[in-house]
């Protein structure tokens, strides 16, 4: 009977280095400059001691998948928390935030080769969304937001959407009309924020009053 092999703790401090590594690789050189040999360099550690934490190389961009996401979700939790009257802003900021983050995008180039991956990305890409909907849908209920006649999800797909699609084009040097989509989608979550219309409130009132002293 063959015996388990033996993996590194994951509270390890060489194991956050080992990851801390791994994304500054990733950075610098893409998901493919990312080997053992790579790591163990860039770690100042045995290419031996990576394989003691990850055995494989799935299993360390699954793990470092993880560990962003992880702090991603906390991230955004206290963002929401900070602001709950104003998910838009926040869910707006955050994608755009994430879509210019090169790691995001050698994570999905990645994913695009190994399927082990991808499915860990589709999977922490459904908690964040699950809570992103739950903030909107909190405050689609209370009234607090103008929505027009988009529903929370429909209006989810597009503030996550747009990013995406303009990362997706400058990628291939296509720019038309992106600074006029952001002005405008930027614009309406200005306007769409309770503290925004409060700000309008007072302008609108003394407008009026000042119509009918004179």
């Amino acid at each position: 009977m063959a015996t388990a092999r033996r993996v590194g703790a994951e509270t390890s401090k060489t194991r956050d280095l080992l990851l801390d590594c791994v994304e500054k690789l990733m950075s610098e050189q893409g998901y493919a400059g990312v080997t053992y040999r790579a790591l163990a360099a860039k770690a100042g550690v045995t290419s031996g001691l990576v394989q003691y934490y990850f055995p494989t190389l799935d299993e360390l961009f699954v793990a470092a998948i993880r560990r962003r996401s992880a702090q991603n979700l906390e991230r955004l939790t206290g963002a929401l928390k900070a602001s709950p009257d104003e998910p838009l802003r926040v869910l707006w900021d955050y994608s755009r935030a994430e879509s210019t983050s090169a790691l995001t995008t050698e994570f999905l180039a990645l994913g695009n080769h190994r399927k082990s991956i991808r499915s860990e990305i589709a999977e922490v890409t459904e908690q964040v969304r699950r809570l992103q909907l739950r903030a909107l849908e909190a405050t689609f209920a209370k009234k607090k937001m103008a929505i027009g006649d988009l529903s929370p999800s429909a209006l989810l797909f597009v503030l996550t959407g747009i990013p995406k699609l303009i990362r997706l084009e400058k990628g291939v040097g296509i720019s038309a009309a992106h600074t006029e989509v952001l002005t405008a989608f930027e614009h309406y979550v200005q306007s769409a924020t309770p503290s925004a219309r409060r700000t309008a409130r007072p302008k609108r009132a003394a407008t009026q009053s000042k119509k009918r002293t004179t």
